[in-house]
């Protein structure tokens, strides 16, 4: 399965075509969203005024209905600590979000899409692709 972070869904609705015909190639049933995810996009629109938001959220959310939306549970919250812990231990700490993405990621064994290899990298075991790069 492959997990989207929230700047792969970004790129898609602004028409990147780098990240557009991968996601169209893809079953909807082989993606999955993290809530977190969700939460963090249904936010940054909401920050608009209202009649630019509306319709985005009303795409936003046709986008992830055939999607699987990923909750945040138990397991997830064991990964989340011990990614927290790891890294800053190491000094290398990431963003709390990112930390509760990754999480979901590696709860689900899934392999998470994201241009913020920057921070994803961090976590060790983590699988990410970044439809960015060359291929």
């Amino acid at each position: 399965m492959l997990i989207l972070d929230s700047n792969t869904i970004s790129y898609y609705f602004r028409g990147d075509p780098q990240v557009v015909p991968r996601l169209q190639a893809l079953s909807p049933a082989d993606i999955g969203v993290p809530a977190i995810v969700e939460y963090e996009l249904r936010y940054g629109l909401l920050r608009l005024p209202p009649e630019a938001a509306n319709p985005r959220l009303a795409a936003l959310a046709v986008l992830l209905r055939p999607m699987q939306i990923l909750s945040f549970d138990s397991e997830c919250a064991v990964h989340a600590a011990r990614i927290r812990a790891e890294l800053e231990a190491a000094g290398i700490s990431i963003g709390p979000h990112d930390t509760l993405i990754a999480a979901t990621a590696l709860r689900y064994q899934a392999t998470l899409v994201t241009r913020n290899v920057r921070e994803f990298s961090r976590v060790q075991s983590l699988q990410w692709l970044n439809w960015h790069e060359a291929l």
